[in-house]
């Protein structure tokens, strides 16, 4: 059965090239050209993924993203967005989107993001469909607290639940933050490199010059900071990322 993606895009001509595209790619498309049919159609008929711009004429994408999370609906969320400061693609991740591409696009950028996005969606109610794999090392690095969960650096998630908690208070996660944070907990102390992050949760190495890994790491660090406490994502400089408490 084709997934079914819903297109919301309020230029004539990139919504009817993007739909051609993916209708080429195999997917059963609904193209809209604005929030509000955006939102109708997704109420009447909710598709596997939505493909939102962030433009858009009365209700924009970011609009549509929020109501539909305010809903509890967690279908994955692709924005499409002219802006590229930090700011504005964290306001995206704010309000509930997944990924985002940054216009002019490669479709085949699209293909890849919708790829990884509906491949971590679970076919019934939303859950990864395939939960990154541990190695031996950092079996030892997370501590398994019961079926389901696991704990370091005083941070703890479920997994099934899809929450996750430093100490007692409860972090609001996107989906992407979600996995992010449960790969980098699983491998506690090991530095992971950016291609093995992107493999690991994109799917895809969007190249050196992407700053996809940087923006989604800084949103999951504010996330996670708390006054007084240590930092617990670092940085190694022309490697990657390692969660520790120092």
């Amino acid at each position: 059965m084709p997934q079914n993606v819903l297109l919301a895009e309020d230029d004539r001509a990139i919504r009817h090239a993007l739909e051609r595209a993916l209708t080429l790619e195999g997917y059963a498309v609904t193209a809209v050209a604005d929030g509000v049919e955006a939102l109708a159609q997704a109420h009447r008929t909710p598709p596997d993924v939505l493909v939102l711009d962030v433009m858009m004429p009365g209700i924009d994408g970011l609009q549509v993203c929020r109501v539909l999370r305010a809903e509890g609906d967690r279908t994955p969320i692709l924005m499409l967005t002219a802006l590229v400061e930090t700011a504005d693609r964290i306001a995206g991740l704010d309000a509930g989107a997944d990924d985002y591409v940054v216009k002019p696009f490669d479709v085949e950028e699209v293909f890849a993001r919708l790829r990884a996005l509906l491949r971590r969606t679970g076919p019934v109610n939303g859950t990864p469909a395939d939960v990154p794999a541990a190695s031996p090392s950092a079996s030892a690095s997370a501590s398994k607290e019961s079926p389901g969960q696991i704990s370091a650096a005083g941070l703890r998630m479920d997994i099934q639940a899809r929450r996750a908690w430093r100490g007692q208070r409860e972090l609001e996660l996107t989906r992407t933050e979600f996995e992010l944070l449960e790969l980098l907990v699983r491998n506690a102390g090991i530095v992971l490199d950016h291609a093995t992050i992107y493999d690991r949760i994109w799917g895809y190495d969007f190249g050196p010059g992407s700053k996809n890994l940087a923006v989604y790491v800084g949103y999951l660090r504010r996330k996670l900071d708390e006054p007084g406490a240590p930092a617990l994502i670092h940085t190694v400089r022309g490697v990657g990322y390692v969660l520790r408490e120092d």
